[in-house]
Order: C-alpha cells, then structure tokens, then sequence
C-alpha cells in the first residue's frame, strides 16, 4: 500500500485528534472522582428578611447579605426602621403541649391584641424549650408562630415575617421547669 505524503498528514492528525480526546477524557474523569461529592438539600432562595430592630437584609445563595435601607449614619450604619417587643405569648397557655393549634380563648385574646396594637407591621418569633430534638424545635416553634401570624392576617394586621427558632433562644437557661415555660413563647415584635 502506497500512502501519499498529504495522506499521512490525515492519518498523523487524525491519531493526534483521538491521542488529545483520550487525554482529555481521561483528565475530565480524574479530576470528577477527585473533587468533593455537592450536598444535596434543600434550594436555597434568595430573600429579603427583618431583623428585630426593623433592619430589612438582602440575601444572595452565595451568602452575601446587606442591608436593603439606602439612609446610612456618618458612620456607614444603616437607618432602619425600629421594631420593639410588644407581645410575648407564654405557650402553655395558647396552645396545648407539642401542638400548634390555637385554643379558642388565646385566638379572642389574640384577635384584640391586633386590633389595639396598631403597629405597621409585625414579626411573629416562635421559641421552644430544650427537651426536643433541634429538628422537632424548630418545626414546632415555626408552626406555633405560623399559628399566630394565621390569627394576625384574620385582623388585616400586616405580618412581615414568620420566624421559628426552637431552643436556640432561649430567654433564661432550661434548667428548671419554670425556666423551660418561659422558653415556650410565641413573641410579636411590633415594626413601627
């Protein structure tokens, strides 16, 4: 057989061609079982959220965060809207243990606070005391606040935020019973 000199340029650039793709493929492939495994979880969305002192944040899923207010102090602080604690509902008497349906009682008292309160807006906080699993905290603590906050929109009052935080803020250590039913609260805080 008689190969051409122009031939052999195919033939030679051909076997460069699939020498390269080997390489390559096999590159790509190292470098895939040498890196991490990614998390799988939940999505993260970017969101705006209310701090207790009324201070609305931006949130980036690549965790920047800032602050939405364009006013600033001289000293580069933000000017934020203020918000105060002006409701703090001890759970044991708005809803029975380890549910979050509201008796019909707390709901009345509830509704009445609403309508007298009168603040621009509100941030409902749901808190739990220490003797769950922090998973179980937290969803019970969001319910409990959710549970209000269902109360709240029923009065045209404008909720800004529902938060959960289960035990991890507590008002006083759970070492004592007592101290535990001070941490089992629904607490409103009033933005003005």
């Amino acid at each position: 057989m008689v190969i051409n000199f122009s031939a052999r340029r195919v033939i030679a650039a051909l076997a460069t061609a699939v020498a390269l793709a080997l390489a390559f493929a096999t590159m790509a492939q190292a470098q895939s079982q040498s890196q991490t495994p990614k998390m799988v979880g939940e999505k993260y969305v970017p969101t705006i959220w209310v701090d207790p002192d009324g201070c609305e944040h931006w949130v980036m899923d690549d965790g920047a965060e800032g602050y939405m207010s364009p006013h600033v102090r001289r000293d580069g602080s933000p000017v934020c809207r203020r918000g105060n604690l002006c409701g703090s509902l001890p759970a044991d008497q708005f809803f029975a243990t380890d549910k979050y349906a509201i008796n019909s009682a707390g709901q009345a008292r509830l509704r009445e606070f609403f309508r007298d309160a009168r603040a621009r807006g509100y941030i409902i906080t749901g808190h739990t005391d220490s003797r769950a699993s922090d998973a179980y905290n937290m969803r019970l603590s969001l319910n409990r606040a959710n549970a209000v906050a269902r109360v709240a929109r029923s009065t045209g009052a404008n909720v800004v935020e529902v938060r959960g935080y289960g035990e991890r803020d507590p008002r006083v250590p759970n070492t004592s019973a007592a101290n535990m039913a001070q941490n089992r609260r629904v607490e409103i805080i009033c933005v003005q």
